[in-house]
C-alpha cells in the first residue's frame, strides 16, 4: 500500500497549503469589545463612514477633495485635536525624468500630543483616483490616523516625543503632499519616525511590507507590541523592484526610521469604482489599526537614537512567531547550515553508490523546479488559448489554484524515483541550503525562506544520519523537517497570488516546489511498484490538465470581477476626434473588450499614439465633428546660450481643466524644469523622453521653463485632460457591461495640441 502511503503525504501537504492560506487572513474578533483605550474597528468604521459621505472620488483639487478635507478637519475638532492646513505647489520627478508629477496640495497636520524634541509622525493620505472613491485607498488610513489619535487620548499617553498626524493630499499624483510637507524646513524638521497606514486592496493582513534601512530595532519593536505579526523580509526586497511608492518612500529617502503597513487582498478593487466602503474587510481594519496603534505605543517611549541599527531578515509565522537574524550573519550561519547538512548526508553514508545514482539524485530538485515551472506555463498557454484573455483567472481563480497544485504534485510524484531516502534527503537540504548561502550573499531579504527550514533540518536530520533516516525516527525527523519546509514555503504561495494573483503562475509553482522538494525523501521510503508510480503520475497529470481546460472555459470577468477599461475622447489638430477603450498601455497588446462595446463604438484595434502619448495598440473609433476648442501654447522667451537652449512657455487650458501635460522629446536633450519655483534637474545618466504633468486646477495656466541641451528646432506636444467623457459618449458609458469598470484616472477627455519651437 506504499501508493495510499504516497497519496496520505499529498493530502498532508495540501493540508499544510490550506492552514497556510488560513493564515493568510487577519480572523474575526469580537469588535464592540474594545475598550476605550484600543483600537475599535467598529468605530473606525463610523468614521470611515462620515469622511466618505456620498463616496465618490476626490482626486486632488476636486471639489469632493475639499469636501473630505473639511470633514477631516471636523473629526479632529470632535477630538480636541489642534489642526492646520499647509498648502502649497510641488513636483516630483519618476523614474530618473521619465514623468514629473506637479500639483497644488493641502495637507491637513494635527497636533495629537506634546512632547521634547522630534515628533511621531501618524501618515496617511485623503485623496482619491479620479475613477474610485477610495475607501480602503487611503479613507481607511485616514480612519486609522483617526481611531488611533482617539485611543491614544483616551489613554491619556504620556509620550516622549510630540506625537503629530500629517493626513497629505495628492499621494495619487505622485507623492506629492509628502513631497510639499518635507519640502518645507520646519515641517521637515519636527519629524522624528513615522508610521505610514495604505491600501492595496480591500482586505488581507496589514502587512509590514517595508521599513528604513537599519531595520533591526525596528523589527524588534514591531514584534513587541503587534498582537499579529505579518511580515517579512523578503516583500521589503521584492519592494525595491516594484514601480511602486508611498508616501512613505519619500521619508525613508529623508533618512526618518519608518514603519509601512498595507493590506493587499481583493486587488481587483484597488483604484476602482469597486474600492467601497462595504467591500472592506472589517478585520483587515482591526489589523491596520492594531498595528498602527501598537507601534506608536513602542514609540513613545522609545529614544529615536536606540532605533539605529543593523539589518535582520526575518519572516512571521502564522502571526505568532517572528524568527530573525542579523542580515550579517545570515551569510555565515547559510554556510554553517550547508556544511552541516553535508555532514550529515556523509554521517548517513552505508555503501558505495554509484555515479549515475548520485547524479540522477543532485539533479532531482532542479528537475522538480524546472518541471513546474513549465507545466504551470502550458497550464497557463492552455487556459488563455480556450478564454482568449490574457489572464483567465482574473475573476475565477480557484480552477486554476486546483490545476497548479495537481501540477505540482505531479512532476514531485515524477521525480520521486530519480532517488534513494538518502538520496532524495541529501539532493534537497543540500540545495536548500546551498541556494541558501547564494541568496544570503546577493539577495539577503529572500534567504529565510531557505535558511530556516535549513536550520531546522538540521537538528533534525543530523543526530538521526547514523540511524538512517529510512528508520522510524529518521521518518519522522524528515516529517516534521518537511511540514515546517512547507508551512514557509506555502506562506509564500499564499502571499503570492494575494499580491500578484494567478497570472503569474511561477509565483504558485515555483515556491510550492520548494516546500514539496523536502517532502520528496518520505515518499520513496516506502517505494511504490512502477505500475502504481506510472499511474499516479498520469492520474495527476490527467486532472491537472483536466482543470486547467476547465479554468479556461470559466468567464475571464464577472461582475464581481470587472475587466477594467477606461473610456477615451481625444482630439488633436489635423485629426478626426475619436472614441478609444483602453484595457492596457503602452507596449503592451490590446486586450479583448466585450463585444456589446466594440459594436457600440464601431471600434477596430489600432496603434495610436495621441499624438505624442503613446498607448501602443488600442481600440479606436471615430467620434464626429470635434466638441472642443485646443489648448493653446505661447512661448515667452526663448533664449540659446553656450549649446543650451532656455525656453519658457504659457500652456493655456480651459476652465474645465483636470490636469494639464507636456512631453518633452528625447532629442531635446532635457536639463532642466523650472515650474512655480520648482526645480527640477534632469540626472545626467538619464537620456529618455520626460512627460511633465500638472494635476491641480490651477494648471488650466501654466507656465514653464525647460532647459535643453538641443537649440535645433523641434515640436512639443500638450494636452488638457478632464476627468469625464463628453454627453455624447453616455451611449459608451451604457455600452460597458457590468462585468467592465473603468480604473485608475477613468474614463476622460484628452484634448491635444503641440507648439514648434524654431
Amino acid at each position: 500500500m506504499a501508493w495510499l502511503r504516497v497519496w496520505v503525504l499529498g493530502l498532508v501537504a495540501l493540508g499544510v497549503w490550506f492552514l497556510s492560506n488560513y493564515e493568510s487572513q487577519p480572523h474575526p474578533q469580537n469588535y464592540a469589545a474594545k475598550s476605550a483605550t484600543e483600537f475599535s474597528e467598529v468605530r473606525a468604521q463610523a468614521v470611515l463612514a462620515r469622511l466618505l459621505g456620498p463616496e465618490r472620488p476626490h482626486p486632488v483639487s476636486s471639489d469632493e477633495n475639499a469636501a473630505v478635507r473639511g470633514r477631516i478637519l471636523k473629526e479632529y475638532a470632535a477630538l480636541g485635536v489642534p489642526t492646520h492646513t499647509y498648502k502649497a505647489f510641488t513636483c516630483n520627478s519618476w523614474r530618473g525624468a521619465a514623468f514629473v508629477s506637479c500639483a497644488t496640495v493641502i495637507d491637513v497636520i494635527a497636533e495629537v500630543a506634546p512632547g521634547q524634541g522630534k515628533a511621531i509622525v501618524l501618515l496617511a493620505h485623503y485623496d482619491s483616483v479620479p475613477a474610485g472613491p477610495g475607501a480602503s485607498d487611503d479613507e481607511s488610513g485616514v480612519a486609522t490616523v483617526l481611531e488611533t489619535v482617539r485611543a491614544l487620548k483616551a489613554a491619556g499617553a504620556k509620550s516622549k516625543h510630540p506625537i503629530i498626524a500629517v493626513i497629505t493630499d495628492g499621494e495619487e499624483a505622485g507623492l506629492l503632499g509628502a513631497n510639499a510637507f518635507l519640502q518645507n524646513a520646519a515641517l521637515k524638521a519636527r519629524v522624528g519616525a513615522v508610521v505610514n497606514v495604505e491600501a492595496r486592496g480591500t482586505s488581507g493582513q496589514s502587512l509590514l511590507f517595508q521599513t528604513s534601512s537599519g531595520d533591526s530595532k525596528l523589527i524588534n519593536l514591531y514584534a513587541a507590541h503587534a498582537p499579529v505579526m505579518a511580515t517579512s523580509s523578503l516583500y521589503a526586497e521584492i519592494y525595491k523592484f516594484l514601480p511602486n511608492d508611498t508616501d512613505l518612500t519619500l521619508f525613508i529617502r529623508a533618512g526618518f526610521p519608518s514603519f509601512n503597513f498595507a493590506f493587499a487582498d481583493n486587488v481587483r478593487y484597488y483604484h476602482s469604482p469597486k474600492d467601497l466602503r462595504a467591500n472592506l474587510d472589517p478585520a483587515t481594519l482591526q489589523m491596520h489599526g492594531d498595528n498602527m496603534l501598537g507601534v506608536v505605543s513602542g514609540l513613545e517611549q522609545t529614544d529615536f537614537a536606540a532605533l539605529k541599527g543593523g539589518n535582520d531578515v526575518y519572516l512571521s509565522l502564522f502571526g505568532a512567531m517572528l524568527p530573525r537574524v542579523s542580515e550579517s550573519m545570515a551569510l555565515p550561519l547559510a554556510i554553517f547550515v550547508f556544511l552541516a547538512l553535508g555532514f550529515a548526508a556523509w554521517l548517513a553514508r552505508r555503501e558505495p553508490v554509484s555515479w549515475r545514482a548520485t547524479a540522477l539524485a543532485a539533479a532531482m530538485p532542479l528537475a522538480l523546479l524546472i518541471g513546474c515551472g513549465l507545466l504551470g506555463w502550458l497550464l497557463a498557454l492552455i487556459a488563455q488559448t480556450i478564454s482568449g484573455q490574457p489572464d483567465p483567472t482574473y475573476a475565477y481563480p480557484i480552477a486554476m489554484r486546483i490545476a497548479l497544485a495537481f501540477a505540482v504534485w505531479t512532476v514531485t510524484l515524477a521525480v520521486s524515483r530519480m532517488a534513494s531516502v538518502r538520496g532524495a534527503t541529501a539532493s534537497a537540504w543540500l540545495w536548500m541550503a546551498g541556494l541558501g548561502v547564494i541568496v544570503a550573499a546577493f539577495l539577503p531579504g529572500l534567504s529565510p525562506y531557505f535558511v530556516f527550514p535549513s536550520l531546522v533540518a538540521v537538528v533534525l536530520l543530523l543526530p538521526t544520519a547514523r540511524m538512517g533516516w529510512d528508520s522510524t525516527i529518521g521518518q519522522v525527523a524528515l516529517f516534521v523537517s518537511a511540514v515546517f519546509a512547507m508551512m514557509v514555503w506555502f506562506a509564500l504561495v499564499s502571499s503570492g497570488e494575494t499580491l500578484m494573483g494567478l497570472k503569474l503562475h511561477p509565483l504558485f509553482t515555483i515556491p510550492a516546489a520548494f516546500g514539496l522538494m523536502t517532502l520528496i525523501p518520505l515518499l520513496v521510503a516506502r517505494t511504490m511498484s512502477r505500475d502504481a508510480w506510472r499511474w499516479s503520475v498520469i492520474a495527476s497529470l490527467v486532472l491537472a490538465l483536466a482543470v486547467g481546460v476547465l479554468a479556461g472555459l470559466h468567464p475571464t470577468y464577472s461582475n464581481a470581477s470587472p475587466q477594467r477599461i477606461n473610456l477615451y475622447y481625444a482630439q488633436a489638430p489635423n485629426a478626426p476626434a475619436r472614441w478609444a477603450a483602453v484595457t492596457t498601455w503602452k507596449g503592451a497588446a490590446a486586450s479583448p473588450i466585450p463585444a456589446p462595446l466594440i459594436k457600440a463604438g464601431g471600434f477596430t484595434v489600432q496603434h495610436d499614439d495621441f499624438t505624442g502619448f503613446d498607448l501602443g495598440d488600442i481600440y479606436v473609433a471615430k467620434a464626429g465633428a470635434p466638441l472642443y476648442p485646443l489648448p493653446t501654447a505661447t512661448v515667452a522667451s526663448d533664449k540659446k546660450t553656450n549649446g543650451a537652449r532656455s525656453i519658457t512657455l504659457r500652456l493655456h487650458g480651459s476652465a474645465a481643466t483636470s490636469a494639464m501635460a507636456l512631453r518633452i522629446p528625447k532629442e531635446a536633450k532635457l536639463i532642466a524644469v523650472d515650474f512655480r519655483g520648482q526645480h527640477m534637474a534632469v540626472p545626467k545618466d538619464y537620456s529618455g523622453s520626460t512627460v511633465v504633468e500638472c494635476l491641480s486646477r490651477d494648471c488650466a495656466d501654466m507656465p514653464i521653463t525647460l532647459t535643453m541641451g538641443n537649440t535645433a528646432p523641434m515640436t512639443l506636444v500638450f494636452a488638457e485632460q478632464r476627468y469625464s467623457l463628453p454627453p455624447s459618449g453616455n451611449f459608451l458609458k451604457a455600452a460597458r457591461p457590468s462585468d467592465a469598470m473603468p480604473s485608475q484616472s477613468g474614463d476622460e477627455i484628452d484634448l491635444a495640441n503641440s507648439v514648434k519651437l524654431p
